[in-house]
């Protein structure tokens, strides 16, 4: 990046989001709708196969969160108190502070969003149903009580997260329409304009760092599943 294009106030477009990044993003947004959608209409066989995908791609994402792109590791937006009440104080402001990654507030939301859907999957792969004849790959490890008090929840904590998902959604909207800061188009194309001085050189991956945490993850969840290779 020249001088020239970091001077401040003028805008810059950077890229701020790799690839696999955005493949979460989306595809989690994908196999969330299918989930909820396979469990409503009783397809349990699917909502199973689209949980095993759920779980695949959260272990992803914490490999890619160690050794992905700079805004893809958890190093660069999970902050601590300080910085999370400095951004705090200022969010009602426009434009206010831009983030090239996650600001403050969002990269703790979404920390909470990785968990709680880790604490989902892991609760449906022991949950049971009533008549305990679809289960969960490990529901056997557990009485049948345990097994149907995760079932419940598992029900409980899916609501939990559709709060969580409409406030995700409602933050990205105020953003939007109040602060003047497009964060879909930023998910889609990767890029976001910023003022020159606050761009800055980062750190993208190699795709190719990505094949190893994909085998891992397809390896951890087929041993989960079926207990063996």
């Amino acid at each position: 990046m020249s001088d020239t294009q970091a001077k401040k106030g003028e805008e810059v477009r950077v890229r701020i989001w790799d690839l696999p990044v955005r493949l979460f993003h989306w595809v989690m947004v994908a196999l969330f709708a299918f989930s909820w959608w396979t469990a409503e209409n009783d397809h349990l066989d699917w909502h199973f196969l689209s949980g095993y995908a759920i779980l695949g791609l959260l272990l992803f994402r914490v490999y890619w969160g160690v050794v992905g792109s700079t805004t893809a590791r958890f190093a660069s937006f999970v902050k601590g108190p300080r910085a999370l009440l400095s951004y705090a104080r200022q969010l009602l402001a426009r434009p206010g502070k831009i983030s090239l990654g996650h600001n403050p507030m969002g990269g703790w939301s979404v920390l909470a969003m990785l968990l709680l859907l880790l604490t989902q999957v892991g609760l449906g792969l022991f949950a049971i149903d009533v008549d305990g004849v679809e289960g969960g790959p490990l529901s056997n490890l557990v009485s049948f009580e345990t097994a149907r008090r995760m079932s419940s929840l598992h029900g409980l904590l899916f609501n939990i997260l559709l709060i969580v998902v409409g406030l995700h959604v409602a933050a990205i909207l105020f953003y939007l329409f109040y602060k003047r800061e497009n964060l879909i188009v930023a998910m889609l194309n990767g890029r976001k304009r910023v003022a020159g001085d606050v761009a800055q050189e980062m750190r993208f991956v190699s795709l190719w760092w990505a094949l190893p945490g994909l085998a891992v993850a397809c390896l951890l969840v087929l041993w989960v599943v079926y207990g063996h290779f």
